[in-house]
């Protein structure tokens, strides 16, 4: 045991040395030399880009590896297309189909227009005799204007709300001949009335089949393909040696058909008689009178209304004619299903066109000049949108972040310039500059290791690096000294 202690004196004494060392170049490290020149250390960095589809698929190809180089804009990923394209087919046909109604629709426009003014045009040659005679025509005594006063369009306005006007006359007038039909008082006039309308229409039925029954004859006399007859007067002709000839019939009555049809027709008459007699018996009281009234009210409503409607006809002459304001109206039709037709195939197009966007979203382009950091995505995968298929990084903006000690915190400006030294580029800097300094100290910078440095208080100093060659790569190590004043 007494062998041991000197050697484990000696390890002691290594293992302090050690550590005396490592702490020394761990704070020179934050501190720089004793020359007071500040230094740090730090790795490089870029702005690093999630590089996702926006569109779910299966992964066709993957056009680049990590490390390579790309360019804003170059192709880096394709989905598989197969489906879309499909779709796209049945897209393009409802297009096409929709064009073709829209030409139809067109069509018929024009067929529509062209009718239109063939029908106006025939209107106004039609009213051109008509058109003045309001000029010549003498006035009414009833009216102190001359005819002419008023214009067309304001007498065919005027008209047509007489026309509504009767309409609703003639329907109040039927209105109250069913509220007058209908009431207790009135029950057995009507019902006298409703029986002797049958009665009369079945003596004008029997009565022209009994005037046909009576007629019928069994014809007696030369038979041949041009004999004519009539029996009503027992005449008629031949044709005999090319020569039309009279010749006198024998006439018979059926009396099969006579004599039946005669009875029917005497019953009917009679009939008609009592169902008059009783009519006739009611006409003096108040609900004959009333239902009298009502349907005169009825009559003159229906005959003032169809009066109307014929004097608006005779004012609706020229454009104002009722067949070119048909044709005016099937213009407007034709117009409005041309006009959603054209709707139709912006729909059409628009779907069109957003499957073409979908296509062209199936290649993923690069979205800046930068370097490949990561590839996540091979082949024959399948990718969801906005999922991170690579990673870019942009090595046109180039930054390192270092930790100095608070109480060299002070000697760091913003904007002030530092030079960078990799150990891939031995003997060469790089330029860089103060971008941002931290407001906060940390206890536990990434890049110190040594028990001292964890438990020194440091800010974070970032720095932008000037590599106008592309020299530096993301994760470099690299050694920044600061420049005060510069």
């Amino acid at each position: 045991m007494k062998n041991i202690k000197p050697s484990r004196r000696v390890v002691i004494g290594v293992v302090v040395v050690a550590l005396l060392i490592a702490g020394y170049y761990g704070l020179r490290a934050l501190t720089g030399t004793s020359t007071g020149e500040l230094k740090a250390s730090g790795t490089i960095e870029t702005v690093t880009v999630n590089v996702s589809p926006e569109l779910s698929g299966k992964v066709s190809q993957v056009l680049v590896d990590e490390g390579n180089t790309v360019k804003k804009g170059d192709p880096v990923l394709v989905l598989d297309n197969t489906l879309m394209l499909e779709q796209r087919k049945v897209s393009q046909a409802a297009l096409d189909s929709a064009k073709a109604a829209s030409q139809t629709a067109q069509n018929a426009l024009n067929i529509t227009q062209s009718q239109y003014q063939t029908t106006l045009q025939a209107e106004l040659a039609q009213g051109k005799k008509t058109r003045l005679v309001d000029w010549f025509s003498k006035d009414q005594q009833q009216f102190d204007q001359p005819n002419w006063y008023f214009t067309r369009q304001e007498q065919i306005a005027a008209m047509q709300a007489q026309v509504d006007d009767a309409k609703k006359a003639w329907d109040a007038a039927e209105a109250n001949l069913t509220s007058v039909t209908q009431s207790l008082n009135a029950a057995d006039y009507v019902a006298a009335e409703q029986k002797l309308l049958a009665a009369r229409l079945s003596y004008q039925v029997t009565k022209d089949v009994n005037q046909k029954a009576q007629n019928s004859t069994d014809a007696k006399g030369p038979q041949g393909r041009y004999n004519k007859f009539h029996c009503g007067t027992n005449q008629g002709y031949q044709l005999a040696d090319n020569h039309l000839t009279n010749v006198i019939y024998t006439c018979v009555r059926d009396p099969n058909l006579s004599d039946t049809s005669q009875t029917m027709f005497n019953d009917a008459q009679t009939q008609l008689t009592d169902a008059q007699n009783a009519y006739d018996a009611l006409l003096s009281t108040q609900a004959a009178n009333d239902v009298l009234q009502a349907r005169a009210q009825v009559a003159v409503a229906q005959e003032q209304y169809y009066a109307a409607l014929d004097r608006l006809s005779s004012l609706q002459t020229g454009d104002q004619a009722p067949s070119v304001t048909s044709a005016q109206g099937a213009v407007d039709q034709a117009q409005t299903n041309y006009q959603q037709s054209l709707e139709a195939v912006g729909q059409a197009q628009a779907s069109l066109n957003l499957l073409d966007a979908q296509l062209a979203k199936l290649t993923v382009y690069a979205p800046m000049n930068g370097v490949i950091l990561t590839r996540n995505v091979e082949p024959g995968e399948y990718v969801q949108p906005g999922a991170s298929a690579l990673s870019m990084g942009d090595i046109s903006q180039l930054t390192i972040t270092v930790y100095v000690p608070e109480d060299r915190y002070g000697a760091i400006k913003l904007g002030e310039a530092a030079s960078v030294a990799v150990d891939s580029f031995p003997g060469e800097t790089f330029n860089a500059t103060v971008t941002h300094i931290a407001d906060q100290a940390e206890f536990t910078p990434r890049n110190v290791q040594t028990a001292e440095g964890r438990s020194s208080t440091v800010y974070a100093i970032k720095l932008q690096v000037t590599d106008p060659k592309g020299k530096l790569k993301p994760g470099m190590p690299a050694d920044v000294t600061f420049m005060p004043g510069k």
